[in-house]
């Protein structure tokens, strides 16, 4: 009996080695300043579904939206020390990662959504490098609207806008003097603290797209809009490298997929809600101000372009991102000509 019992266990103890407990989950914690119940929070929680079921429950996506982890530049730190492992981040969070990226967020660079789409496409492999090259796995970008002037007063030309407390992202230090020099009033705060900021009147003019006014109620702080778009305001989801590393070639390209087709779904929705949350917010009091003249305004954009090949923007990235620009517009040229 003892013998019986012994061969028994010793069986038992074989099949329970041989059949390995399956593998816990690779937990992502990502962090955004997009609004809880945003149009971009939901796409990001839909994409964080799909990326558990596509890869079986090895990947499991938790959010922590609204700037509950603090600004961009806290989270950037965060993903390096291994508190968080992914950021959806704007431009300037982005430029924490690599300069190149402000290449696509010059002002009056773009003429429609149609080739700034086309430039994104062209530089994607360059970014996705570079965004490599400092720790980080380019996993989608983010579009959230086209940018725009809100201000607690009206702006129709460039002295307007000279005489008022311009908003402008903290920690850049080269931006801040560059607006001072050219005799703007720029004021330097984190993204999380923009409402405080015109509540208590430390800004008054905000560059953001209408989407994100509506969405984060800064519109009520600034009834005027300036009818004039600067450029799309572009943004990317990216996860550390030691964290993606982790993950089966199979898993990564299920992920890639979900995210792209998270990116395709904003770059049709958004423009349209863009439209839609301009309608929305005259009902209610915002008043939108023609140009008075624009030429100023591209002068202006011009002065901020120059200043940015190889002092801001490493010349090699700037030359990218302008020659895919200027490639497609002269296909688009030789299309309409007869």
């Amino acid at each position: 009996m003892r013998y019986l019992i012994s061969t028994v266990l010793t069986v038992a103890l074989l099949v329970g080695t041989a059949v390995p407990a399956a593998a816990a989950p690779v937990v992502i914690k990502l962090a955004t300043l997009v609004p809880d119940g945003s149009v971009w929070d939901k796409a990001l929680k839909s994409m964080g579904s799909q990326w558990k079921r596509t890869t079986e429950g090895r990947v499991d996506l938790r959010i922590y939206p609204g700037g509950v982890a603090g600004d961009e530049p806290d989270v950037l730190r965060k993903i390096r020390i291994g508190q968080l492992h992914a950021g959806t981040l704007t431009v300037s969070g982005l430029i924490d990662i690599d300069p190149a990226f402000e290449a696509l967020a010059i002002p009056l660079f773009y003429e429609s959504y149609d080739e700034f789409f086309h430039v994104l496409r062209a530089v994607e492999p360059e970014m996705r490098r570079r965004a490599q090259a400092k720790g980080y796995e380019l996993i989608q970008w983010g579009h959230a609207g086209w940018v725009h002037v809100f201000s607690t007063e009206p702006i129709s030309r460039v002295e307007d806008l000279r005489r008022l407390k311009l908003f402008v992202a903290a920690g850049d230090g080269k931006m801040l003097q560059w607006w001072k020099g050219e005799g703007f009033r720029p004021v330097a705060l984190s993204m999380t603290d923009i409402m405080t900021g015109l509540q208590t009147g430390l800004i008054d003019v905000l560059p953001t797209t209408p989407l994100a006014a509506l969405s984060l109620q800064w519109f009520r702080q600034t009834p005027h809009m300036l009818d004039l778009g600067l450029a799309p305001l572009v943004g990317a989801t990216v996860v550390s490298t030691r964290v993606w590393d982790r993950l089966s070639a199979e898993d990564q390209r299920a992920m890639r997929a979900a995210a792209l087709e998270m990116q395709q779904q904003l770059e049709r929705d958004i423009p349209v809600q863009d439209r839609t949350a301009v309608a929305e917010m005259a009902k209610r009091g915002l008043q939108i101000h023609p140009v008075a003249d624009d030429a100023p305004w591209r002068r202006l954009a011009s002065e901020f372009e120059k200043s940015l090949r190889g002092l801001r923007i490493p010349a090699e990235a700037f030359d990218l991102v302008l020659a895919a620009r200027d490639a497609y517009r002269r296909e688009q040229a030789a299309g309409a000509a007869p």
